[in-house]
Protein backbone atom coordinates (compact mmCIF):
# COMPACT_ATOMS: atom_id res chain seq x y z
CA UNK A 1 0.00 0.00 0.00
CA UNK A 2 0.95 3.64 -0.47
CA UNK A 3 0.08 6.07 2.31
CA UNK A 4 -0.15 9.57 0.84
CA UNK A 5 0.21 12.23 3.53
CA UNK A 6 -1.64 15.53 3.34
CA UNK A 7 0.21 18.58 2.07
CA UNK A 8 1.90 20.13 5.08
CA UNK A 9 1.64 17.02 7.26
CA UNK A 10 3.79 17.45 10.36
CA UNK A 11 6.79 15.31 11.23
CA UNK A 12 5.03 13.85 14.31
CA UNK A 13 2.12 12.80 12.06
CA UNK A 14 4.51 11.14 9.63
CA UNK A 15 6.33 9.33 12.41
CA UNK A 16 3.03 8.15 13.90
CA UNK A 17 2.04 6.60 10.57
CA UNK A 18 5.42 4.85 10.39
CA UNK A 19 4.98 3.52 13.93
CA UNK A 20 1.48 2.24 13.10
CA UNK A 21 2.74 0.54 9.92
CA UNK A 22 5.32 -1.32 11.98
CA UNK A 23 2.69 -2.34 14.53
CA UNK A 24 0.70 -3.92 11.69
CA UNK A 25 3.71 -6.09 10.85
CA UNK A 26 4.56 -4.17 7.68
CA UNK A 27 7.77 -2.45 6.58
CA UNK A 28 7.75 1.26 5.82
CA UNK A 29 9.60 2.97 2.96
CA UNK A 30 9.60 6.74 3.20
CA UNK A 31 9.67 8.97 0.12
CA UNK A 32 9.62 12.74 0.66
CA UNK A 33 8.54 14.72 -2.39
CA UNK A 34 8.44 18.45 -2.98
CA UNK A 35 4.73 18.68 -2.17
CA UNK A 36 3.79 15.33 -0.63
CA UNK A 37 5.32 12.71 1.63
CA UNK A 38 4.55 9.15 0.56
CA UNK A 39 5.05 6.11 2.78
CA UNK A 40 5.10 2.64 1.29
CA UNK A 41 3.76 -0.13 3.54
CA UNK A 42 5.11 -3.43 2.28
CA UNK A 43 4.45 -6.92 3.61
CA UNK A 44 1.63 -9.37 4.22
CA UNK A 45 -1.22 -6.87 4.29
CA UNK A 46 -4.84 -7.55 5.31
CA UNK A 47 -8.02 -5.80 4.11
CA UNK A 48 -8.44 -3.97 7.42
CA UNK A 49 -4.96 -2.44 7.22
CA UNK A 50 -6.06 0.13 4.66
CA UNK A 51 -8.99 1.26 6.83
CA UNK A 52 -6.75 1.59 9.91
CA UNK A 53 -4.20 3.74 8.11
CA UNK A 54 -6.82 5.92 6.41
CA UNK A 55 -8.16 6.89 9.85
CA UNK A 56 -4.87 8.40 11.05
CA UNK A 57 -4.65 12.18 11.30
CA UNK A 58 -2.62 13.70 8.47
CA UNK A 59 -3.27 10.88 5.98
CA UNK A 60 -4.83 12.00 2.70
CA UNK A 61 -5.39 8.58 1.12
CA UNK A 62 -4.19 4.98 1.12
CA UNK A 63 -3.74 3.41 -2.31
CA UNK A 64 -3.15 -0.31 -2.90
CA UNK A 65 -0.15 -1.11 -5.11
CA UNK A 66 -1.35 -3.52 -7.79
CA UNK A 67 2.07 -4.58 -9.08
CA UNK A 68 3.78 -7.50 -7.31
CA UNK A 69 6.98 -5.44 -7.29
CA UNK A 70 6.02 -2.74 -4.80
CA UNK A 71 9.11 -0.58 -4.30
CA UNK A 72 10.16 -0.73 -7.95
CA UNK A 73 6.76 0.33 -9.25
CA UNK A 74 5.83 3.79 -10.48
CA UNK A 75 2.76 3.59 -8.26
CA UNK A 76 5.09 3.89 -5.26
CA UNK A 77 7.55 6.34 -6.83
CA UNK A 78 6.07 8.26 -9.81
CA UNK A 79 9.19 10.39 -10.39
CA UNK A 80 12.23 8.93 -12.16
CA UNK A 81 14.97 7.95 -9.72
CA UNK A 82 18.51 9.25 -9.99
CA UNK A 83 21.53 7.29 -8.80
CA UNK A 84 24.88 8.87 -7.94
CA UNK A 85 27.89 6.69 -8.78
CA UNK A 86 31.11 8.33 -7.62
CA UNK A 87 29.89 11.75 -8.68
CA UNK A 88 28.27 10.60 -11.95
CA UNK A 89 24.48 10.99 -11.99
CA UNK A 90 22.52 8.23 -13.71
CA UNK A 91 18.98 9.22 -14.65
CA UNK A 92 17.52 12.71 -14.76
CA UNK A 93 17.95 13.58 -18.41
CA UNK A 94 21.51 12.47 -19.15
CA UNK A 95 22.89 9.49 -21.06
CA UNK A 96 25.85 7.86 -19.33
CA UNK A 97 28.45 5.75 -21.11
CA UNK A 98 30.08 2.84 -19.26
CA UNK A 99 33.00 1.22 -21.08
CA UNK A 100 35.97 -1.03 -20.49
CA UNK A 101 37.20 -4.58 -21.03
CA UNK A 102 35.13 -7.68 -20.37
CA UNK A 103 37.82 -8.82 -17.92
CA UNK A 104 40.72 -7.14 -16.17
CA UNK A 105 43.70 -8.95 -17.70
CA UNK A 106 46.75 -6.94 -16.65
CA UNK A 107 47.48 -3.39 -15.54
CA UNK A 108 49.07 -2.19 -18.79
CA UNK A 109 46.15 -3.34 -20.93
CA UNK A 110 43.59 -1.93 -18.49
CA UNK A 111 45.39 1.43 -18.42
CA UNK A 112 45.41 1.64 -22.22
CA UNK A 113 41.73 0.71 -22.46
CA UNK A 114 40.69 3.12 -19.70
CA UNK A 115 42.53 5.95 -21.43
CA UNK A 116 40.64 5.20 -24.64
CA UNK A 117 37.34 4.89 -22.78
CA UNK A 118 37.74 8.27 -21.12
CA UNK A 119 38.96 9.95 -24.30
CA UNK A 120 35.97 8.54 -26.18
CA UNK A 121 33.46 9.87 -23.66
CA UNK A 122 32.90 7.16 -21.04
CA UNK A 123 32.11 8.48 -17.57
CA UNK A 124 32.36 5.12 -15.77
CA UNK A 125 34.93 2.33 -16.18
CA UNK A 126 33.86 -1.31 -16.27
CA UNK A 127 35.98 -4.45 -15.93
CA UNK A 128 35.47 -7.94 -14.56
CA UNK A 129 37.63 -9.23 -11.71
CA UNK A 130 35.36 -12.25 -11.15
CA UNK A 131 34.01 -13.86 -14.32
CA UNK A 132 31.15 -16.39 -14.38
CA UNK A 133 32.06 -18.63 -17.32
CA UNK A 134 30.15 -21.48 -18.94
CA UNK A 135 33.24 -23.67 -18.91
CA UNK A 136 35.15 -24.31 -15.66
CA UNK A 137 38.34 -24.28 -17.75
CA UNK A 138 37.86 -20.75 -19.08
CA UNK A 139 39.51 -17.68 -17.58
CA UNK A 140 37.68 -16.89 -14.31
CA UNK A 141 39.21 -13.47 -13.63
CA UNK A 142 42.06 -12.20 -11.46
CA UNK A 143 39.98 -11.79 -8.31
CA UNK A 144 41.50 -9.46 -5.70
CA UNK A 145 44.41 -8.49 -7.96
CA UNK A 146 41.91 -7.49 -10.64
CA UNK A 147 39.93 -5.40 -8.16
CA UNK A 148 43.06 -3.55 -7.09
CA UNK A 149 44.05 -2.81 -10.69
CA UNK A 150 40.56 -1.60 -11.55
CA UNK A 151 40.47 0.70 -8.53
CA UNK A 152 43.92 2.15 -9.18
CA UNK A 153 43.27 2.81 -12.87
CA UNK A 154 39.82 4.22 -12.17
CA UNK A 155 41.31 6.62 -9.62
CA UNK A 156 44.04 7.68 -12.02
CA UNK A 157 41.55 8.62 -14.74
CA UNK A 158 38.91 10.01 -12.39
CA UNK A 159 36.39 7.34 -13.39
CA UNK A 160 34.10 5.51 -10.95
CA UNK A 161 34.31 1.75 -11.47
CA UNK A 162 31.70 -1.00 -11.79
CA UNK A 163 32.52 -4.68 -11.52
CA UNK A 164 30.58 -7.91 -11.11
CA UNK A 165 30.22 -10.05 -8.00
CA UNK A 166 29.29 -13.70 -8.51
CA UNK A 167 29.26 -15.13 -4.97
CA UNK A 168 27.86 -14.02 -1.62
CA UNK A 169 31.22 -14.62 0.04
CA UNK A 170 32.86 -11.99 -2.21
CA UNK A 171 30.31 -9.18 -1.75
CA UNK A 172 32.17 -7.42 1.07
CA UNK A 173 35.47 -7.62 -0.83
CA UNK A 174 34.02 -6.24 -4.07
CA UNK A 175 32.20 -3.47 -2.17
CA UNK A 176 35.54 -2.22 -0.79
CA UNK A 177 36.89 -1.51 -4.26
CA UNK A 178 33.90 -0.83 -6.53
CA UNK A 179 31.78 2.31 -6.78
CA UNK A 180 28.98 0.19 -8.24
CA UNK A 181 28.39 -3.56 -7.92
CA UNK A 182 27.13 -5.48 -10.93
CA UNK A 183 24.84 -8.51 -10.79
CA UNK A 184 25.11 -10.34 -14.10
CA UNK A 185 22.46 -12.11 -16.13
CA UNK A 186 23.28 -15.53 -14.70
CA UNK A 187 22.64 -14.32 -11.15
CA UNK A 188 19.51 -12.25 -11.76
CA UNK A 189 17.48 -14.70 -9.65
CA UNK A 190 20.17 -15.52 -7.12
CA UNK A 191 18.04 -14.03 -4.35
CA UNK A 192 20.58 -14.49 -1.56
CA UNK A 193 23.16 -12.59 -3.61
CA UNK A 194 20.67 -9.83 -4.47
CA UNK A 195 19.80 -9.31 -0.81
CA UNK A 196 23.44 -9.32 0.26
CA UNK A 197 24.39 -6.73 -2.35
CA UNK A 198 21.38 -4.64 -1.37
CA UNK A 199 22.61 -4.52 2.23
CA UNK A 200 25.94 -2.94 1.24
CA UNK A 201 24.25 0.37 0.39
CA UNK A 202 26.41 0.58 -2.73
CA UNK A 203 24.89 1.42 -6.13
CA UNK A 204 23.84 -1.79 -7.87
CA UNK A 205 23.81 -2.51 -11.63
CA UNK A 206 21.36 -5.36 -12.27
CA UNK A 207 21.29 -7.06 -15.66
CA UNK A 208 18.22 -8.82 -16.99
CA UNK A 209 18.57 -12.58 -17.41
CA UNK A 210 18.47 -13.99 -20.92
CA UNK A 211 15.36 -16.07 -20.05
CA UNK A 212 13.78 -13.66 -17.57
CA UNK A 213 10.46 -11.95 -18.20
CA UNK A 214 10.17 -8.26 -17.40
CA UNK A 215 7.92 -9.07 -14.45
CA UNK A 216 10.41 -11.57 -13.04
CA UNK A 217 13.22 -9.09 -13.61
CA UNK A 218 11.50 -6.36 -11.64
CA UNK A 219 10.79 -8.80 -8.81
CA UNK A 220 14.56 -9.41 -8.68
CA UNK A 221 15.03 -5.64 -8.44
CA UNK A 222 12.63 -5.71 -5.51
CA UNK A 223 15.07 -7.88 -3.54
CA UNK A 224 17.69 -5.13 -3.68
CA UNK A 225 15.21 -2.37 -2.90
CA UNK A 226 13.69 -4.31 -0.01
CA UNK A 227 17.02 -4.04 1.82
CA UNK A 228 16.62 -0.27 1.91
CA UNK A 229 18.98 0.28 -1.04
CA UNK A 230 17.42 2.68 -3.56
CA UNK A 231 20.62 3.01 -5.62
CA UNK A 232 19.59 0.54 -8.30
CA UNK A 233 20.14 0.69 -12.06
CA UNK A 234 18.68 -1.85 -14.49
CA UNK A 235 20.19 -3.10 -17.75
CA UNK A 236 18.69 -4.83 -20.81
CA UNK A 237 21.35 -7.13 -22.33
CA UNK A 238 19.46 -9.40 -24.72
CA UNK A 239 17.25 -12.47 -24.35
CA UNK A 240 17.13 -15.98 -25.80
CA UNK A 241 14.71 -16.46 -28.71
CA UNK A 242 14.50 -18.83 -31.67
CA UNK A 243 16.88 -16.57 -33.64
CA UNK A 244 20.41 -17.96 -34.01
CA UNK A 245 22.09 -15.34 -36.19
CA UNK A 246 23.33 -13.41 -33.17
CA UNK A 247 24.29 -14.40 -29.63
CA UNK A 248 21.03 -13.05 -28.16
CA UNK A 249 18.05 -10.99 -29.33
CA UNK A 250 18.22 -7.36 -28.24
CA UNK A 251 14.82 -6.63 -26.68
CA UNK A 252 14.64 -2.90 -27.35
CA UNK A 253 10.94 -2.94 -26.45
CA UNK A 254 11.93 -3.73 -22.86
CA UNK A 255 13.32 -0.21 -22.45
CA UNK A 256 10.04 1.76 -22.81
CA UNK A 257 8.06 -0.98 -21.04
CA UNK A 258 10.37 -0.91 -18.03
CA UNK A 259 10.40 2.91 -18.05
CA UNK A 260 6.59 2.79 -17.99
CA UNK A 261 6.39 0.29 -15.11
CA UNK A 262 9.22 1.47 -12.87
CA UNK A 263 11.01 4.62 -11.75
CA UNK A 264 14.46 2.98 -11.93
CA UNK A 265 17.05 4.05 -14.54
CA UNK A 266 17.75 1.54 -17.29
CA UNK A 267 20.82 0.91 -19.45
CA UNK A 268 21.34 -1.22 -22.52
CA UNK A 269 24.29 -3.54 -23.12
CA UNK A 270 24.50 -4.11 -26.88
CA UNK A 271 27.85 -5.92 -26.60
CA UNK A 272 26.31 -8.94 -24.89
CA UNK A 273 23.08 -8.62 -26.81
CA UNK A 274 24.67 -9.38 -30.18
CA UNK A 275 28.17 -10.70 -29.50
CA UNK A 276 29.58 -9.05 -32.65
CA UNK A 277 31.20 -5.64 -32.66
CA UNK A 278 29.86 -4.64 -36.09
CA UNK A 279 26.30 -4.44 -34.72
CA UNK A 280 27.00 -2.86 -31.33
CA UNK A 281 26.69 0.78 -32.46
CA UNK A 282 23.31 0.29 -34.17
CA UNK A 283 21.83 -1.40 -31.11
CA UNK A 284 23.24 1.23 -28.75
CA UNK A 285 21.66 4.01 -30.81
CA UNK A 286 18.34 2.15 -30.83
CA UNK A 287 18.46 1.76 -27.04
CA UNK A 288 18.99 5.47 -26.41
CA UNK A 289 16.32 6.37 -28.96
CA UNK A 290 13.93 4.09 -27.03
CA UNK A 291 14.64 5.97 -23.80
CA UNK A 292 17.63 4.29 -22.15
CA UNK A 293 19.50 6.29 -19.52
CA UNK A 294 22.86 4.88 -20.54
CA UNK A 295 24.87 2.37 -22.52
CA UNK A 296 27.41 -0.20 -21.34
CA UNK A 297 29.83 -1.52 -23.95
CA UNK A 298 33.01 -3.54 -24.01
CA UNK A 299 36.12 -2.12 -25.62
CA UNK A 300 39.63 -3.50 -26.07
CA UNK A 301 42.81 -2.20 -27.64
CA UNK A 302 43.58 -5.65 -29.10
CA UNK A 303 40.43 -7.82 -29.20
CA UNK A 304 42.23 -10.81 -30.72
CA UNK A 305 44.26 -11.09 -27.53
CA UNK A 306 41.31 -10.58 -25.17
CA UNK A 307 40.88 -13.41 -22.66
CA UNK A 308 37.10 -13.40 -23.11
CA UNK A 309 34.49 -11.95 -25.49
CA UNK A 310 36.98 -10.47 -27.95
CA UNK A 311 34.58 -10.60 -30.95
CA UNK A 312 32.13 -8.18 -29.29
CA UNK A 313 34.70 -5.66 -28.03
CA UNK A 314 34.87 -2.34 -29.85
CA UNK A 315 38.20 -0.92 -30.91
CA UNK A 316 38.95 2.53 -29.41
CA UNK A 317 38.22 4.36 -32.66
CA UNK A 318 34.90 2.52 -33.00
CA UNK A 319 33.98 3.51 -29.46
CA UNK A 320 34.79 7.17 -30.11
CA UNK A 321 32.54 7.09 -33.18
CA UNK A 322 29.78 5.44 -31.14
CA UNK A 323 29.99 8.18 -28.51
CA UNK A 324 29.74 10.93 -31.13
CA UNK A 325 26.68 9.35 -32.69
CA UNK A 326 25.09 8.69 -29.31
CA UNK A 327 25.43 12.37 -28.45
CA UNK A 328 23.40 13.23 -31.56
CA UNK A 329 20.67 10.68 -30.75
CA UNK A 330 20.55 11.80 -27.12
CA UNK A 331 20.05 15.39 -28.24
CA UNK A 332 17.28 14.31 -30.61
CA UNK A 333 15.31 12.78 -27.70
CA UNK A 334 15.88 15.70 -25.36
CA UNK A 335 18.87 14.36 -23.44
CA UNK A 336 22.61 14.91 -23.43
CA UNK A 337 25.66 12.71 -23.10
CA UNK A 338 27.16 12.96 -19.60
CA UNK A 339 30.89 13.83 -19.93
CA UNK A 340 33.66 12.21 -17.85
CA UNK A 341 34.56 13.92 -14.57
CA UNK A 342 37.90 15.60 -13.83
CA UNK A 343 41.08 13.56 -13.77
CA UNK A 344 42.23 12.35 -10.36
CA UNK A 345 40.84 10.12 -7.65
CA UNK A 346 37.25 9.17 -8.45
CA UNK A 347 34.91 10.68 -5.88
CA UNK A 348 37.86 11.75 -3.73
CA UNK A 349 37.61 8.59 -1.62
CA UNK A 350 40.15 6.13 -0.34
CA UNK A 351 39.60 2.49 -1.22
CA UNK A 352 40.73 -1.04 -0.68
CA UNK A 353 43.00 -2.18 2.11
CA UNK A 354 43.74 1.46 3.04
CA UNK A 355 40.74 1.43 5.33
CA UNK A 356 37.73 2.11 3.08
CA UNK A 357 34.32 1.61 4.65
CA UNK A 358 31.29 0.05 3.01
CA UNK A 359 28.69 2.80 2.70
Amino acid sequence: MIVVMQHGASEPQIQHVIERIRQLGLTEHLSRGEFRTVIGAVGDKRPEHQTILEAIDGVEQVVPIMKPYKLASREFHPVDSQVDVGGVTIGGGGVVLIAGPCAVENRQSLHTIAEAARAGGAAILRGGAFKPRTSPYSFQGLGLDGLKMLREVGDEFGMPVVTEVVAVKDVELVARYADMIQIGARNVQNFNLLSEVGMTGKPVFLKRGFATTIGEYLMSAEYVLSQGNRKLVLCERGIKTFETELRFTFDVSAVPVIKHNTHLPIFVDPSHACGRREFVTALALAGVAAGADGVMVEIHNCPEEAMCDGPQALLPEMFADLARRLADVAKAVGKELVPPGPRGRAGGKDHGERGAQIN
